[in-house]
């Protein structure tokens, strides 16, 4: 996995259901016209919807834009902060 320099804030921003801004992105996972999984600071987000679409997509920044139905956003797996330390460090704590 890709190393990060700085952590960055999540912040997800909908307007009438139908344009979305997330930032605090690692990276999209996969898309389609139902769901958009998108990889986040704060874990794994699973968006669903009809007619969704990628807009723009700033890996740099960490952000992305989203258009189409939105119906809802789910995290299927919420990253704590003792999934980023590795074992040697939480047994020396």
């Amino acid at each position: 996995m890709e190393e990060r320099t700085a952590n960055r804030n999540h912040k997800i921003t909908i307007n009438n259901r139908k344009d979305g801004n997330i930032t605090g992105v690692i990276d999209v996972l996969s898309f389609d016209d139902g769901e958009i999984k998108v990889d986040t600071e704060m874990g794994t987000l699973l968006i669903k919807g009809t007619d969704l679409h990628v807009k723009r997509l700033n890996l740099e920044k960490g952000e992305v834009d989203i258009e189409g139905h939105m119906d809802s956003f789910v995290y299927t797996h919420v990253k704590h902060k003792a999934d980023e330390e590795s074992f040697l460090s939480r047994m020396f704590k």
